[in-house]
């Protein structure tokens, strides 16, 4: 009996007999080569490198498509090949591109109807891969595009080595959503890397291929057939295997982002987009992964988010569940370790508490003191006075107050600055000014939002925002002699790493001020009043520190540098919940002196050598109300032209010339002239601090006295405070508006 074969398949045969005859008529197409391929596979993940070229973050910068790193034939488990070739195409190392034993009996199994494995061997699938014009689409491929597929696997055939293109079909054939890639595919549903599959695993990768989106069951049964053939005298469980199928193909392994460095790697992927860069791969060296070059050091940063997730852990009863650190290397500027939150331990681990902006509470003492003395208004010896304080503002009295809520009395700034005392800075502050402080800090970096006069005398406790990263680095300008810098978190190719980081341009702070500030904080002795003897700030090896607590105990800092480092350590709660009894030295000090410690493992810190204008001098201090010196003598550093051997009370007042003050008006002042009051009710009073003083106007002499009253003239002027030899010891500016007036002692 025949049977006659339908319309359909008659069709098919034609079809597939002008398939052939047109694969032989096709004229040459041009030919990607194998390593073009490669040079072009790009990951959906930008791998973040340290700077020797270590993994320490992936990000997902393509959420189209889920691609791993490429792999290696040598790489991927030979249970994989195996049922990759099994699965696909059987006669793969036999045929040339084209299985034409496959392709007749599909167009046999086409004309009688039969169901046959089909003929699209690994290069022709390869080839679709690669070209787009050959690419399936959701109704399969046309006619044209067959013939195309065809010709195209006949040319890598001809132009590729079989491993070449099993090497390519493997990193480049999608497997299941959007999984692309048989690294994405071990990671993802066996979390784990291709080299390690085994017979199991490699059959339901195999299997997917074939029916990406299957249900587990259709993609189990297949496996199994697939183990059969790999293993025909194992006896195949393949109702485990399904069980195994349906919870390998729900899993995902790989995590979007996984690593230890989740802010600095999208801080420095923006850095890249920002700069207009290419973010893609660039070359490792060998055994490394290509990927995207930092700064950061993989062991430092380790290191440093284990010691601070533990000691938070630690800290889990008192409230506190974030924090942040960062490392940066003094004379580059380079970015060492950046941990921008505690991580599961936090309810807001996406927050970068590196560039949060949170207050620095006495952490912004350094900088102030260090103004103060580069404008030789006082120096380390100078005595402030540390009692209860009313400071009159333009809203009303400000009224600082100490940590412990106790006064010390007359200190020395040394003392003042170690044992971190509220009150004795924002009497500097008051020699300073809110203003001149505030713009210091700006041209230091840090981001203030208001001027000096928005946040008055409370900018001396910290009451302005700052992010750690910018702190951390106005340290580093004391550390660099005063010199301001810039840091960097992208590995410079090595062509740039000659040029210094820290330009040669005139240093911010006085060098010499910078240096006496870096001494202070070195002192063990000089913060005992508020630290104790033992203090967990105290190193082995020379390191500066200063710790700082905001309002409220919102925030908890410690920064600080050795000869070759600086660190900034902040903790507390993003979401500025307040914490519980926490300190400065048991907040933040205790993971910076751990970092501290690590750096310093194998590696010495010396003191700094004074710069050139230093003058070292024996100092003694006057009697207290006790009858007892107010500190005990000492050796102490001055800039030249400042130093004296006695520092003693006189009312109240220090007797060194350099507490002279003025203290009112403010620096900048506007003063208006209001022509429907009499002249002679619009005098405006000086007030000045210190013996002997005389006050000059532009350059002229006014009166002499703590106190004057002088007669204001429209215009700018130059207020200037004069010790008895002479010399200009402060100095304010003001501004006069309105019309004039006459008056006969108009210039009195």
């Amino acid at each position: 009996m025949q049977f006659a074969p339908s319309i359909h398949a008659r069709n098919t045969l034609a079809a597939a007999l002008l398939l052939i005859v047109a694969a032989w008529a096709q004229p040459a197409r041009a030919v990607v080569s194998f390593e073009e391929v490669k040079r072009d596979f790009r990951s959906s993940d930008t791998a973040v490198l340290d700077r020797n070229g270590e993994l320490l973050q992936r990000v997902r910068t393509d959420p189209t498509v889920r691609r791993g790193q490429w792999i290696a034939l040598a790489d991927v488990s030979p249970a994989l090949r195996t049922a990759m070739v099994l699965s696909e195409d059987r006669r793969f190392y036999e045929h040339s591109g084209i299985d034409w034993r496959a392709v007749s009996a599909a167009a046999w199994g086409n004309l009688w109807n039969t169901r046959t494995r089909g003929a699209s061997t690994i290069t022709m699938q390869l080839s679709g891969l690669l070209d787009e014009d050959l690419r399936r689409s959701s109704g399969g491929r046309s006619l044209t595009q067959k013939i195309g597929q065809t010709v195209a696997a006949a040319q890598l055939e001809r132009n590729w080595r079989k491993d070449q293109i099993l090497e390519a079909y493997l990193n480049t054939v999608p497997f299941r959503g959007e999984i692309v890639g048989i690294d994405a595919l071990s990671r993802t549903l066996f979390g784990k890397a291709p080299s390690g599959l085994d017979a199991r695993e490699a059959a339901v990768a195999s299997s997917l291929v074939r029916a990406p989106n299957a249900k587990p069951a259709v993609v189990a049964q297949r496996a199994c057939e697939v183990m059969r053939v790999m293993e025909p005298q194992q006896k195949i469980d393949c109702e485990a295997l399904d069980m195994f199928t349906s919870a390998a193909v729900q899993r995902r392994a790989f995590e979007p982002n996984e690593g230890i460095a989740p802010h600095a790697a999208r801080r420095v992927l923006r850095e890249l987009k920002d700069a207009s860069a290419n973010a893609a791969a660039t070359p490792a060296p060998k055994g490394k992964e290509p990927g995207v070059r930092t700064t950061l050091r993989a062991s430092l940063q380790r290191f440093s988010l284990d010691t601070l997730q533990r000691h938070l852990r630690e800290l889990r009863d008192r409230h506190v569940e974030d924090g942040a650190l960062v490392v940066l290397d003094n004379a580059t500027g380079e970015v060492l370790a950046w941990v921008g939150s505690s991580g599961p331990l936090s309810q807001a681990a996406e927050v970068d508490g590196v560039t949060a902006l949170r207050q620095p509470g006495s952490t912004l003492k350094p900088l102030l003191y260090g103004q103060a003395i580069a404008e030789r208004r006082i120096t380390a010896a100078s005595l402030i006075e540390d009692s209860s304080a009313q400071i009159s503002t333009a809203s009303g009295l400000y009224i600082p107050q100490n940590y412990d809520r106790r006064f010390k009395g007359p200190v020395s700034a040394r003392t003042a600055l170690a044992a971190s005392l509220n009150v004795p800075a924002v009497r500097t502050l008051v020699m300073v000014s809110p203003e001149a402080f505030a713009r210091e800090l700006r041209a230091a970096g840090l981001p203030l939002r208001e001027s000096g006069d928005y946040y008055g005398y409370s900018l001396a406790l910290g009451s302005a925002e700052v992010s750690l990263l910018s702190l951390t680095n106005a340290y580093r300008m004391l550390a660099n002699n005063g010199r301001y810098g810039t840091t960097t978190l992208t590995a410079r190719p090595a062509a740039d790493k000659s040029k210094p980081a820290v330009a040669a341009a005139p240093p911010l702070i006085d060098p010499r001020a910078a240096f006496i500030v870096g001494d202070i904080l070195s002192d063990p002795n000089a913060r005992t009043r508020t630290f104790g003897l033992d203090s967990i700030l105290s190193t082995r090896f020379w390191t500066a520190v200063k710790t700082g607590t905001s309002k409220d105990m919102r925030d908890n800092w410690a920064v600080g540098w050795s000869q070759r480092y600086t660190v900034g350590v902040w903790v507390g709660n993003a979401s500025g919940a307040s914490m519980w009894d926490v300190s400065g030295t048991s907040g933040a000090a205790p993971v910076w002196a751990e970092v501290m410690r690590f750096l310093h493992a194998r590696e010495p810190s010396r003191a700094p050598a004074p710069p050139p204008g230093l003058v070292e001098t024996r100092v003694s201090f006057g009697p207290g109300a006790d009858g007892n010196p107010l500190e005990a003598a000492r050796s102490e550093w001055f800039l030249q032209g400042t130093e004296q051997p006695l520092f003693a009370l006189d009312t109240g007042i220090a007797t060194d010339s350099a507490s002279a003050r003025i203290t009112a008006p403010a620096d900048g002042t506007i003063i208006a002239i209001d022509p429907d009051i009499p002249p002679q009710r619009q005098r405006v009073r000086f007030d000045s601090e210190g013996r002997g003083v005389q006050w000059r106007v532009d350059g002229k002499p006014l009166a002499r006295g703590n106190t004057v009253q002088w007669f204001p003239w429209p215009g700018r002027h130059v207020i200037e405070l004069v010790d008895a030899s002479g010399k200009v010891v402060d100095q304010r500016r003001l501004e006069v508006r309105g019309a004039g007036v006459v008056a006969k002692n108009a210039r009195r």
